[in-house]
């Protein structure tokens, strides 16, 4: 009986250790196919910061060949896509690079060329994901494009769909032109409408009755003129991206503001419709990065300068943030004041000052965002420039070389100085005489 047991027990441990062996070299195998699968892409220049996750989530990578898997990279760089958007595509779409779908789109681009016109680089990567998601090839792709340009539009407004919008090709014939009698019922000249699509292709997406049509009755709901939201319409068609219900909560907003008349001047010169178009942009460029639209409309109450910045200033600042600074999206919520400042004036000189006490070991204390931006400017001059001499040429505002400029010419002040005037006998006597009444 205890023979049986302890030869049980070697077999139990013998499994065990072969188990074992099995799976650490199962384990070291898919790790050092990881490696080779990351330095190939990173060879075609993709990021690191991407591929563990991006490898990760698709695993029929691992068990490609990876000769196959360059060839694939080969063929995509050789339709001239943009790096940028190159990794763009295959991060989003992973499967065109599939073999034998980059094998019948090289074969047919040549006729699939001369059947459209000439593709651009950015087409090219739009087509190539909307290939492989509706699961066609270039001659068919090629035959859709003709149907479309048979609508009546220009080749470049074509071209501009196809670039920003190309599932726009497949979709049925009756609710393209459901869009464009939107339009035209809604006073909108065809040359014009060429105008919209071409501006935003989008538009051709959107269904008539379930979303144009209850946008313009909210619009006009809230008392703007059928006049008014057409030129804004064909100003900038984007407008017409808004979901129902968001231009109340934009234009409700806009109307709760507490801010100075001079931000709220620059915020609506251009008129209430901009304006509400402008919040929705903003708030979509913060939940891009991570906001939830609650908190990107609490961002933009509490700070409503933001609302006169351009889009590219405020993604500079937030890319600085997270790069540079290392804090998080969530930062602007307790911190809004930070997207208001002046970046290269306020934001760019306070930041190299920290840094530069930190490497030298002068701050023994955790350093916010709030620490570094919501101090005036004296008062953060006072805290960490004035203390130490060399982080005056850093921050500059308040050094001694830098003199601030005035506000007016020299000399200006003797303008408003009051006008002398000579006293005469006459003054005195009539002085004395005054003075003399009052002490009776």
């Amino acid at each position: 009986m205890a023979v049986r047991r302890r030869n049980a027990l070697i077999l139990i441990s013998t499994f065990s250790n072969n188990f074992s062996t099995i799976s650490h070299h199962h384990h070291t195998s898919h790790y050092r196919k990881q490696i080779s699968l990351a330095n190939l892409f990173q060879s075609f220049g993709f990021p690191s910061s991407i591929l563990h996750r991006f490898l990760s989530h698709n695993n029929f990578l691992l068990n490609s060949d990876p000769s196959q898997l360059r060839n694939s990279l080969s063929t995509l760089f050789s339709f001239r896509i943009p790096q940028k958007t190159l990794i763009s595509l295959v991060h989003d779409c992973p499967s065109v690079l599939e073999p034998q779908f980059l094998h019948n789109w090289e074969s047919a681009f040549p006729k699939f060329k001369s059947n459209a016109f000439n593709p651009s680089p950015l087409m090219i990567a739009s087509l190539l994901r909307c290939s492989r998601k509706f699961q066609l090839n270039p001659l068919q792709l090629s035959l859709k494009v003709k149907i479309f340009k048979g609508l009546g539009f220009s080749d470049d407004v074509t071209a501009r769909v196809l670039e920003e919008f190309p599932s726009a090709v497949v979709m049925s014939e009756d609710k393209i032109v459901g869009v464009i009698d939107f339009l035209v019922e809604f006073s909108v000249p065809r040359d014009e409408i060429d105008r919209v699509v071409r501006l935003y292709p989008r538009v051709l997406g959107f269904g008539v009755e379930d979303r144009l049509k209850p946008l313009i009755h909210e619009m006009r709901g809230l008392g703007f003129s059928r006049r008014e939201i057409k030129a804004e319409v064909v100003r900038d068609p984007g407008i017409l991206g808004m979901e129902i219900g968001e231009f109340s909560r934009c234009l409700k907003l806009l109307h709760s503001l507490k801010c100075r008349e001079a931000i709220k001047e620059s915020i609506l010169g251009d008129g209430l419709v901009r304006a509400c178009f402008g919040v929705k942009l903003r708030v979509d460029c913060l939940c891009g990065h991570g906001l939830i639209r609650r908190d990107a409309l609490k961002v933009l109450w509490k700070e409503p300068r933001l609302m006169s910045y351009d889009l590219e200033d405020i993604e500079k600042k937030i890319e600085f943030l997270v790069q540079r600074m290392k804090y998080g999206v969530d930062c602007l919520h307790e911190v809004p004041e930070y997207l208001g400042v002046n970046f290269e004036k306020q934001i760019v000189p306070r930041y190299n000052v920290i840094e530069y006490l930190k490497g030298k070991g002068a701050i023994g204390f955790e350093v916010g965002l709030k620490d570094i931006i919501k101090p005036t400017r004296l008062r953060f001059y006072n805290l960490y420039v004035k203390p130490y001499p060399e982080c005056e040429k850093i921050y500059g505002r308040f050094s001694g070389k830098v003199q601030v400029k005035r506000k007016h010419p020299d000399g200006l002040w003797k303008l408003f100085k009051p006008q002398k005037f000579h006293q005469t006998s006459k003054d005195v006597k009539n002085m004395k005489a005054f003075m003399d009444s009052s002490l009776v």
